[in-house]
């Protein structure tokens, strides 16, 4: 008889649970239509051991006794839980830690979760904004233009908050139960939620920018945060293998060597070997390519310095230089400033440490184009293997395609949307995490 009691106490707390969620799904729903596959992504499960509510990009966890208080006291409060899950979906912030230090992590989710919520203008998750966290926020907008978890996180962990002041900003941002969220060696479900998120997350930004765009427009700069999620990231190794041709060079190849042979004539005839090492062998380095840096006034020597110590990090691991390259670094706003050629390792390096930027005016890419067009024209080059253009800036770019491969570079820290022509590449460079 008790048993019956407490299943049919726990069925009606389950579907009192269920109704609470399903009217806050379609008050949301019905302000934001974009949002609805995203709204019907996570079913409910029920679970008595939540700290309120919770995710793992799965399931919504809901306790019930939590769930229908707040309901009681507080509607919009659960329009805000409900869409701040979503969102922690929609950004994959509960798979992209990556050794970063998990309570500042946490945090650094929850305000940029909040920031967005707080930034929409529908009556069905407004609520007042209390005067930590209005500070917040214009601390944020002073030392970034978008607010994104991993910039959040460097700006926490270069503040060395104290213990108690993490606890504030805790108590203010933090709504839902982050336990959930898979440990960083759980692949297989880290995969799981990428895959169902990245499908949902690349629907949501199509409908915003076509049949919901009005919609979009009162939901603050939500589409800004889910292009800069859904652009397409390239690792820049990767991508500069690109610029990189197979050529033998003047080296011992140990995996073309047989050491039996060899160990054989030398145990049987003295100092004879059966077989020599090969002293050539096929690499893949990179030789030739033009590096452009644009030094209109948008563009600072810090993020200039930081790129070229980031192309020079690829480039000095794993003996990626030839002996001799060949490397023209040029600088140009809306005209060509400086070209310096660069013939080794040792010169790029030096040229960082010298490195006095030249311009200031304004942004045009043709004149770059043109000028290498004509270093080709003058043999230059013999085999150029494409452009690394830097710049963090809008400009007027070539009407048509060159005969080498073109990519512009953005820093990631100061990236702003920007459409490249269909024939380049875009490569935003993220900073490393330790």
């Amino acid at each position: 008889m008790k048993n019956t009691i407490e299943s049919d106490m726990q069925e009606r707390m389950e579907n009192l649970g269920r109704k609470i969620l399903i009217t806050a799904r379609n008050e949301l729903y019905m302000k934001m239509r974009f949002l609805d596959v995203a709204l019907s992504s996570l079913p409910f499960v029920l679970d008595t051991g939540a700290e309120g509510m919770g995710t793992d990009g799965m399931y919504l966890y809901y306790d019930p006794k939590y769930l229908g208080g707040l309901f009681r006291t507080d509607r919009v409060a659960v329009n805000r839980i409900y869409l701040h899950l979503v969102l922690h979906g929609i950004f994959r912030h509960m798979i992209r830690r990556k050794g970063r230090e998990e309570r500042l992590y946490n945090l650094a989710c929850d305000i940029v979760t909040e920031s967005i919520i707080d930034d929409m203008q529908h009556r069905c998750v407004l609520k007042s904004r209390p005067l930590l966290r209005r500070e917040m926020y214009r601390e944020l907008k002073k030392e970034m233009k978008t607010l994104t978890v991993e910039r959040v996180y460097e700006f926490l962990k270069k503040e060395q908050l104290s213990e108690n002041k993490i606890l504030q900003l805790e108590t203010e941002f933090r709504v839902d139960d982050h336990s959930y969220w898979p440990k960083d060696e759980d692949k297989k479900k880290q995969s799981q939620i990428e895959n169902k998120w990245q499908d949902i997350s690349e629907h949501m930004e199509t409908e915003m920018e076509t049949f919901s765009r009005e919609a979009s427009q009162s939901s603050g700069s939500l589409i800004d945060q889910v292009k800069v999620e859904n652009r397409e990231r390239m690792d820049y190794r990767e991508f500069l293998r690109k610029f990189s041709v197979l050529r033998e060079e003047m080296t011992v190849d140990p995996d073309s060597f047989d050491y039996t042979f060899y160990s054989y004539g030398l145990s049987m005839y003295g100092n004879m070997p059966l077989i020599e090492p090969q002293e050539w062998k096929e690499v893949q380095k990179v030789e030739e390519f033009v590096i452009v840096i644009d030094t209109s006034m948008s563009c600072s020597g810090e993020l200039v310095r930081k790129f070229l110590e980031e192309t020079y990090g690829v480039l000095s691991e794993n003996d990626s230089f030839f002996r001799k390259v060949n490397i023209h670094i040029i600088q140009c706003d809306d005209q060509i400033q400086t070209d310096q050629k660069i013939t080794c390792e040792e010169e790029l390096k030096s040229y960082m440490e010298n490195l006095e930027l030249k311009g200031e005016g304004g942004t045009d890419f043709r004149p770059a184009f043109a000028y290498v067009d004509e270093l080709i024209h003058q043999h230059a080059f013999e085999h150029l293997r494409g452009m690394i253009y830097f710049t963090d800036g809008r400009g007027i770019y070539p009407a048509k395609r060159p005969a080498y491969e073109v990519a512009f570079v953005f820093m990631e820290e100061e990236y702003e949307d920007v459409d490249v022509p269909p024939w380049a590449m875009k490569i935003i460079l993220e900073k490393e995490t330790e």
